[in-house]
């Protein structure tokens, strides 16, 4: 086996997995938005990470780049796996970093659902209602990932009377008229927690999409407990808000805005991922052919 080849391989997935922990970590801004009694919180519940997920970035570079973003609150949603998240929540905790909730996107042929707050995987061959009960066995809340006209099927009355939230806002939207009234026809179906999310990979920012949450104690709990309540408003490029009528109208959500642009730790971690990647797809072909 060409095991310069594998080592190299090895050595650039590891600078790509490990980049943003050996970065500079700024300290976290201040949080000072506060309203009606609740501290309101800026969260992304559709964020993906190496491996396994088609995202770009470690888990350590996700909770870095959620900050400078300016996110409190982040779901690293893998999909069907939770351990990615559950090494970011890690993380996190040690630097002081945002809240980030262990998820999981359940994605089933289907349909596709962000189970939020679990700690153990849900099959992606269970039925949307099988999996949302699922998800509350585990103290989690089920949110319908991009629910546009394809996916509708799976969503059927016994999945849709158990679904607590849904993306009403989302990067397919926008440039597409069509996917914004799909997304707010299933979110109408009934009565949900209002989501905006980013569903974050690596060519749309991280919180291009987001939900303000309205919390009484700022912590993974608090979020979850919003969450459950309904305490969320969502805006969109529109100027239309969406979410708890009297939190909508305490006026301190702001008109969705595009963040900033990554920076370096992104693209570092996206072209070392890829070449690691390569490298090591042909090393293995090379000792394939040679064992011919």
């Amino acid at each position: 086996m060409n095991r310069g080849m594998l080592a190299a391989s090895a050595g650039l997935l590891a600078v790509s997995f490990t980049s943003g922990s050996l970065a500079p970590v700024s300290p976290p801004r201040p949080r000072q938005r506060f309203a009606g009694g609740y501290q309101v919180l800026a969260a992304d519940f559709h964020v993906h990470s190496l491996p396994l997920s088609w995202g770009t970035l470690s888990p350590f570079d996700t909770v870095l780049e959620a900050r400078r973003q300016g996110l409190d609150a982040i779901a690293m949603s893998g999909h069907n796996n939770v351990w990615v998240s559950q090494v970011g929540r890690w993380f996190s905790r040690l630097i002081g970093g945002p809240v980030v909730l262990t998820a999981e996107e359940i994605h089933s042929p289907g349909y596709h659902m962000i189970a939020v707050g679990i700690e153990h995987a849900v099959s992606w061959r269970a039925t949307a209602a099988e999996a949302v009960e699922e998800i509350h066995r585990q103290g989690g809340v089920a949110i319908a990932a991009h629910p546009v006209v394809e996916y509708w099927p799976g969503w059927d009355a016994p999945a849709l009377s158990l679904l607590d939230a849904a993306e009403v806002v989302h990067p397919v939207i926008f440039g597409n008229s069509e996917r914004r009234i799909e997304l707010r026809q299933f979110f109408s179906r009934k009565r949900l927690t209002a989501i905006g999310s980013s569903d974050f990979h690596y060519s749309e920012p991280m919180g291009l999409a987001r939900t303000y949450v309205f919390v009484t104690e700022n912590s993974g709990r608090g979020v979850m407990e919003a969450l459950r309540q309904g305490h969320t408003v969502v805006p969109d490029r529109d100027g239309q808000f969406f979410g708890d009528p009297e939190l909508i109208r305490l006026g301190v959500v702001p008109r969705l805005q595009a963040p900033p642009r990554s920076g370096f730790r992104k693209h570092l971690s996206l072209v070392t991922a890829l070449l690691g990647l390569l490298i090591g797809a042909a090393a293995i072909w090379r000792d394939r052919i040679a064992a011919i």
